[in-house]
């Protein structure tokens, strides 16, 4: 087994004892990532339309940090404060992605790190 860790500067920085993403031979392990501004370290929520789209931002940073982009992603989960948001946030998710949406599921916490409405975390292979 090849075991890789992947950071870039392009997304935030952990805020705890994990790394941004692992590589695993070709499989990928992206951590959640939250709408944390990497250049600023500032919590976006404004809106959830907003979080999401600065959640996704993060996550692409992974995976380019890691040679990939969203065509490699099977696999998703997502973590929503409010269920009523999951039609916003399908809209943005969905916009990241040109076909063959990868596996998923979306399921509705008792809180985020933060504070914050939404969290995502990935696996990709290449």
């Amino acid at each position: 087994m090849k075991k890789k860790i992947i950071n870039t500067a392009a997304a935030p920085q952990p805020i705890g004892p994990y790394n941004q993403a692992i590589m695993v031979d070709e499989t990928l392990y992206i951590s959640g990532q939250i709408a944390l501004d990497p250049n600023t370290g500032n919590l976006m929520t404004e809106t959830i339309e907003q979080q999401s789209h600065l959640v996704m931002k993060n996550l692409q940073a992974i995976l380019e940090a890691a040679d990939m982009n969203f065509n490699h992603v099977v696999k998703t989960t997502i973590f929503l404060m409010d269920m009523n948001d999951f039609a916003k946030v399908n809209e943005v998710y969905a916009s990241y992605f040109e076909k063959d949406f990868p596996a998923r599921e979306t399921v509705q916490v008792a809180g985020l790190p933060r504070g914050v409405a939404v969290e995502i975390a990935m696996i990709a292979c290449k």
